[in-house]
């Protein structure tokens, strides 16, 4: 069988073909001639010239498109025409907007506003005397002192009267003021609140030296109806008892309860009122001293006693203007002086403390329910009896036996004392009432 396929081969001259076979002509052309034998050629690989059409298409464009940017620059001037319009777009955009500007200029130097407090504000010491049980089972009396801060808010003809908190004061044997010019002068309780945890001392005027009189001043209450949440708070103290400090923060949150812990007894209240919270710092010794805003009134009075101490940057105030009708009313009782406690009045009754706990679940009021009256005392010459509750002595507050016994180391034996008290109903509600009390002789525990 003839074969039906061509087939080329490289080492062979290129001849006539016929029958698809190829054959030689004798080594002459057409015209009797030698032909001329030609250069081999090899085949190009095609990767090789796929690349090489590539790089020659980039060329060839790249020239393309430089002799068309030039001719649209140069000849028709397109480049100058975009770039103004550019420029006239960013212009655009940079005119309208705009920075809102005040002419107010904030700033955290307090320096102007602490200059003109600190003559107001007043180092606090007490010194009292605790009892102490020893290894042994029996007690012993131990000195102890603490510290507070105090402001000055007032003065009457005979006294300087400085508003603190009632725990600054509270136990006390002796209280010292320190002025600003760092002279100090014993001090005496004018008024006292445990439930608003308030107090005013009173220090004689005549004790003052004149150049300390020249050196202080009264404070200047603002108005804590009107804080806003985020304005600036100047908190001034004792703070750990090493003399005055400024803490600066804002303030924080209004209208907050708190919830604090009796150390002794472990029962837990909530305060009675509302206060300020803010992130300037409060610490130990801070208690009782001024909260102010940056016009330099005073809004607000710490109290170190509401902050925990496993947290940060929170601190409480209780607001000037919730307790200002209080403070003037403290500012206006007869300033106590203790009395020896072998010369100390007693009322004639046996009591207890109603807690805030069973206070409310029993509905009965706070104060010292008396369980027993004493025969031939001075509460039954008053028609006082049993059941009815104590809830107040000459216009202080008392929540608690403790805080009744407190006030009663400032009357002897003989003194006439007007107690407040809540008269149980038929109905299981209480009706306040007042009775005067003499004072009889304060008996001895056996």
């Amino acid at each position: 069988m003839d074969n039906q396929y061509s087939y080329y081969n490289p080492n062979e001259t290129e001849g006539n073909t016929s029958n698809g076979t190829t054959f030689y002509n004798n080594g002459q052309g057409d015209d009797g001639k030698t032909p001329k034998k030609k250069k081999e050629h090899k085949k190009m690989p095609k990767a090789v010239a796929v690349t090489g059409l590539a790089l020659m298409f980039g060329v060839v464009s790249s020239a393309t498109f430089l002799t068309t940017n030039y001719v649209g620059t140069k000849v028709l001037k397109l480049g100058t025409t975009q770039k103004s319009t550019s420029t006239t777009s960013t212009s655009a955009v940079t005119s309208n907007a705009s920075l809102t500007k005040t002419s107010s200029v904030v700033t955290s130097d307090v320096s102007s506003v602490v200059e003109n407090v600190m003559p107001s504000i007043v180092s606090i010491t007490n010194m009292s005397v605790q009892e102490v049980q020893n290894y042994f089972g029996g007690t012993s009396k131990q000195e102890s002192e603490s510290a507070g801060t105090g402001i000055i808010i007032s003065q009457n003809d005979s006294e300087l009267l400085v508003v603190t908190n009632n725990h600054v004061v509270a136990g006390s044997d002796t209280l010292t003021v320190t002025f600003a010019d760092g002279n100090s002068v014993e001090a005496n309780i004018k008024g006292t609140d445990s439930e608003y945890d308030v107090a005013v001392v009173a220090v004689p005027l005549d004790s003052i030296s004149e150049d300390t009189k020249k050196a202080i001043s009264v404070a200047t209450l603002g108005d804590s109806t009107e804080l806003k949440v985020g304005e600036p708070a100047i908190a001034i103290g004792n703070a750990l008892g090493y003399g005055q400090s400024v803490t600066t923060g804002v303030i924080s949150a209004l209208n907050r309860s708190v919830s604090e812990t009796d150390q002794t007894t472990g029962e837990t209240t909530e305060s009675s009122v509302k206060l300020i919270q803010t992130d300037a710092a409060i610490n130990p010794g801070n208690s009782g001293g001024a909260l102010v805003n940056a016009s330099g009134e005073v809004i607000g009075i710490n109290s170190s006693k509401l902050v925990g101490d496993s947290v940060e940057g929170v601190g409480y105030a209780i607001p000037i203007s919730d307790v200002s009708d209080l403070i003037e009313n403290l500012m206006n009782q007869e300033t106590k002086t203790k009395v020896a406690e072998a010369d100390q009045g007693a009322i004639g009754i046996k009591g207890m403390s109603v807690s805030t706990e069973y206070s409310q679940q029993l509905n009965m009021p706070e104060g010292v329910y008396v369980s027993e009256v004493t025969k031939g005392g001075g509460a039954e010459k008053a028609g006082m009896t049993r059941g009815c509750i104590i809830t107040g002595i000459n216009g202080t507050t008392v929540s608690s036996k403790d805080d009744l016994q407190e006030q009663l180391q400032y009357y002897a034996k003989g003194d006439e004392v007007e107690l407040t008290i809540q008269v149980p109903q038929s109905n299981g509600e209480y009706q306040e009432q007042s009775v005067t009390v003499i004072l009889g002789a304060k008996q001895t525990s056996k």
